[in-house]
């Protein structure tokens, strides 16, 4: 294990204490909460830090928040359970939903805890149980209390994709001693740009402890099993303008359906493959549709996409990749609505053109790198959507150009995974 830097900064303990009295008043509400964000395989108490290791291995962690978090850590995952066999693999989430894909993608080769409660108490035991030889949080994932129990056992601490906007920022500059504290207990930051960087050091992250690696997002790898099931839906579908809105959330789906409506003034044979990005939303987008007249078929239940099937809704978990490979064009949501985006780069990578809203401040980085390679089409409504879906489908040669540049901006921007990899070595001490 890598030796941690012994003077490492405890700045503005009082701020830490601080927010634990806080963290301890906003208890019932917190629990209230998270109960619902449970699965049958987790006991509730883990969110208390009562966990049960179920092997003497030494074990490496990893904490994602949710699904999304999730499925862009897959190569990272992946790759350091190759890179640490002897390793026992931990893999901790927030949300419900982030648990359900971890078992979904890695079919027990790792171990799955939600991740505790900030509360001191729950951090120690979490921590004292697990006894990881390293701690990795994804992205943005910083918890003060968890972070203050890996300092005290001296566990080198890691933020990989590391990034922060510039919304998140000003929200975190207004308690900046507590995360000037936490970011202390810090050993590594890997950063997605330089801009999350220079974000990061403004709040009290060390220079000398942050690397600029890029974005692991574009380390993105397609399964050949997923081209398969792409192929055979769009054999479903037949031939017919097809495209699809992911990751919609509420406010945006109804924009969607205004999108589409104008879409099949000029092809009224277009099919709208609707996927909303939270699942205890599908029931509600359901009667969405049907409400405004739309013949639909779920996924979920295997329902057969007619000739008269105007949505086909995605209402299914892990399969987005397939959904997106089976489109002409793909809509990337929670931008049409201030929520910053989601992955841009799964339908590029699969060479579908690729549109979005303005509101992209969680993926500014990949918005910029697809921006400058005419690889992305930015609409400010659902009018705008709309009529953007209808020169696209007018257009086949430009469909075809803006994919293939959506696949070549990825392949220039791979590197974010061994540089993230070669740095966790060295913070484990093994090279």
């Amino acid at each position: 294990m890598a030796k941690r830097e012994s003077t490492a900064a405890q700045r503005h303990p009082w701020a830490r204490w601080l927010y634990s009295l806080v963290l301890y008043l906003l208890s019932p509400l917190l629990w209230w909460r998270l109960w619902r964000e449970w699965v049958p395989t987790n006991p509730r108490s883990e969110r208390l830090g009562l966990i049960k290791v179920s092997t003497e291995r030494p074990r490496l962690w990893l904490h994602a928040a949710s699904v999304g978090e999730v499925q862009a850590a897959r190569p990272l995952i992946e790759s350091f359970r190759a890179r640490y066999p002897d390793h026992q693999l931990v893999v901790t989430t927030m949300t419900a939903t982030g648990a359900e894909r971890v078992t979904s993608l890695f079919r027990g080769e790792v171990s799955h805890y939600f991740v505790p409660l900030d509360f001191p108490g729950a951090a120690r035991r979490f921590i004292s149980r697990l006894q990881p030889e390293i701690a990795i949080f994804f992205e943005t994932e910083l918890w003060p209390n968890l972070l203050h129990a890996c300092h005290q056992r001296r566990i080198p601490v890691a933020v990989v994709n590391g990034r922060l906007s510039s919304k998140a920022l000003r929200g975190y500059l207004r308690i900046r001693a507590l995360m000037a504290d936490a970011l202390g207990k810090i050993d590594w930051l890997a950063a997605k740009s330089e801009q999350d960087a220079a974000r990061f050091r403004r709040l009290g992250m060390a220079t000398s402890k942050t690397t600029v690696v890029g974005s692991l997002k574009f380390d993105i790898s397609l399964s050949s099993s997923a081209s398969t099931d792409s192929e055979h839906l769009r054999t479903m579908f037949s031939v017919r303008p097809v495209w699809i809105a992911a990751s919609t959330h509420s406010g945006e789906d109804e924009q969607m359906l205004v999108a589409h409506a104008r879409l099949r003034e000029i092809y009224p044979s277009a099919l709208l493959i609707l996927v909303p990005r939270h699942p205890q939303r599908f029931d509600n987008v359901t009667a969405l549709c049907q409400r405004g007249g739309e013949t639909l078929a779920r996924r979920s239940l295997n329902e057969t996409v007619r000739t008269d099937t105007t949505v086909y809704l995605g209402d299914t978990m892990g399969e987005l990749m397939t959904l997106y490979g089976a489109a002409d064009i793909a809509f990337v949501g929670g931008s049409l609505v201030p929520i910053g985006g989601h992955n841009l780069l799964e339908p590029a990578a699969q060479g579908v053109p690729v549109l979005s809203g303005p509101e992209l401040a969680n993926f500014e980085d990949v918005a910029t790198v697809l921006r400058e390679a005419r690889a992305l089409v930015e609409v400010a409504s659902a009018q705008a959507l709309g009529e953007a879906l209808i020169t696209l489908m007018e257009n086949p040669d430009e469909r075809r150009r803006q994919g293939a540049a959506g696949r070549a901006a990825i392949a220039a921007n791979v590197g974010a995974l061994q540089r993230t990899l070669e740095g966790l070595d060295r913070l484990l001490g093994k090279h």
